[in-house]
């Protein structure tokens, strides 16, 4: 096992690994940008070095920082959380070649799940259900009407590198299918320099599962069952529970089976999730592999009782898997709702500012994953999250029930923050019945 680690990374989720590293008696090093000088992961790592300015670009995204901070801390390994880095597979080798074992997938893995195009020829290999759609990259408008005739209007046109939800559009027609095409050029190029496009028919109003996988290397791959992340906005997850509400027990077991083939197939070691989308008939399709812990890794950890930050730690370090998959339980249900500075009543507007006062919710089944306390000031120049309120019951309507108790006692004043927003969704009928698609926030909270 690893003496020492650098998380390459910032806010709850280093936080989040270095406290798996103090329970396994591993040091941990902290990395920091200018403006998170005052975070709680720089004040509780064993060790933190400043890596540059408050902009990304020049601290959390900078390799060559990143790796002198890494042997200023003479340490073995590198876990890079999840965002910035942590799936660059450029990033990967580079730790590698300097000497430092990367928490994560191969370069060679990550490289080939990280194009979706590529992942998408992958899951066909391995018997994974795919979207119908096109052969490949679409490199002329010709052949892109060529492909929508085959197989049906309205098609989705999506990027091949990145993703939230960049580089991609619908065509109704074909009428709107050549603009389309070059919207999602033009973004994919801007967001991602890679303006490689490719089809599929569009799936109206579906569901979005996922499934939790870890591998090691001696050839172990196991999931920890699936998660529900169909609310969202504008492509970004709001809140996620597990397991999936009305999924029907075989097609729960099937969607997990075929993440577990994708895993196998692509030769991958350490933890990934599998996406995939579910339409009206419980139909799935594969969608991507991210080839990094997830944000909402926490649902699954509630439901198995596995601590996943660890496993990847144990696996990095070449050991087995402690757990087959016949270990692995699935028991009561988790929910995790993301708290972000933002104000649900100015169309989510970022709130960054100095937090005045905290009460941060307790009781039976519930956990919440934070970096931020009563003083701190929220930065402007990251992602809104502050944290995860997670909650843990033996059923769904207990976890709703604990979720709505512990939504109300949080306190945060000095910032507008999501919970209050979060409390109405899980009061919708739709939600309630489970019912809810990937168009639900949109369609019933933003008009």
């Amino acid at each position: 096992m690893f003496d020492k680690i650098l998380i390459a990374n910032r806010g709850e989720i280093a936080l989040r690994i270095i406290r798996a590293c103090r329970e396994m008696g591993i040091a941990s090093v902290a990395v920091y940008s200018e403006a998170d000088k005052d975070s709680m992961h720089v004040q509780l790592a064993d060790e933190a070095y400043c890596v540059g300015p408050a902009r990304s670009a020049e601290s959390y995204l900078k390799i060559d920082q990143i790796i002198a901070a890494a042997e200023v801390g003479n340490v073995d390994a590198i876990h890079p959380g999840y965002g910035f880095l942590a799936e660059n597979a450029h990033f990967n080798e580079v730790c590698r070649s300097s000497g430092f074992e990367f928490i994560g997938p191969s370069p060679q893995a990550m490289e080939r799940l990280g194009d979706k195009n590529t992942a998408r020829s992958m899951a066909i290999a391995n018997n994974v259900p795919v979207v119908p759609g096109s052969d490949g990259l679409i490199e002329t408008d010709e052949a892109a009407i060529e492909v929508a005739k085959q197989i049906g209007y309205p098609v989705l046109i999506k990027a091949t590198a990145g993703g939230g939800g960049k580089g991609m559009r619908v065509a109704e027609d074909e009428a709107s299918l050549a603009t389309a095409l070059q919207q999602a050029r033009n973004e994919a190029q801007a967001a991602f320099g890679n303006a490689g496009v490719y089809l599929e028919r569009y799936v109206g109003n579906p569901r979005h599962i996922e499934v939790q996988v870890i591998a090691d290397g001696h050839g172990n791959v196991v999931h920890l069952f699936e998660r529900d992340c169909s609310v969202q906005r504008r492509h970004q997850k709001l809140i996620e529970e597990a397991p999936s509400p009305n999924l029907p027990e075989e097609r729960r077991q099937a969607i997990c089976d075929a993440a577990v083939r994708m895993i196998r197939g692509a030769e991958y070691s350490n933890a990934a999730t599998v996406e995939f989308i579910v339409d009206q008939d419980d139909n799935f399709y594969f969608i991507e592999v991210n080839a990094r812990i997830q944000v909402e890794h926490p649902v699954s950890e509630m439901i198995t009782g596995i601590d996943l930050i660890k496993a990847q730690l144990t696996v990095a370090a070449g050991e087995k898997l402690p757990f087959t998959q016949d270990d692995i339980q699935c028991t009561g249900h988790a929910i995790e709702c993301r708290i972000n500075a933002e104000d649900p009543k100015h169309q989510f507007r970022p709130n960054p500012g100095k937090i005045q006062h905290l009460f941060v919710p307790g009781g039976l089944g519930v956990r919440f994953d934070s970096h931020v306390y009563a003083g701190y000031t929220v930065p402007p120049h990251y992602d809104s999250m502050i944290g995860k309120l997670i909650v843990h019951r033996p059923t769904r309507d207990q976890a709703i029930a604990t979720m709505r108790r512990a939504l109300a006692e949080m306190q945060v004043d000095g910032i507008a923050v999501t919970a209050s927003f979060h409390d109405q969704v899980l009061q919708h009928p739709e939600f309630l019945s489970g019912q809810h698609d990937t168009k639900f926030v949109e369609r019933e909270f933003l008009g």
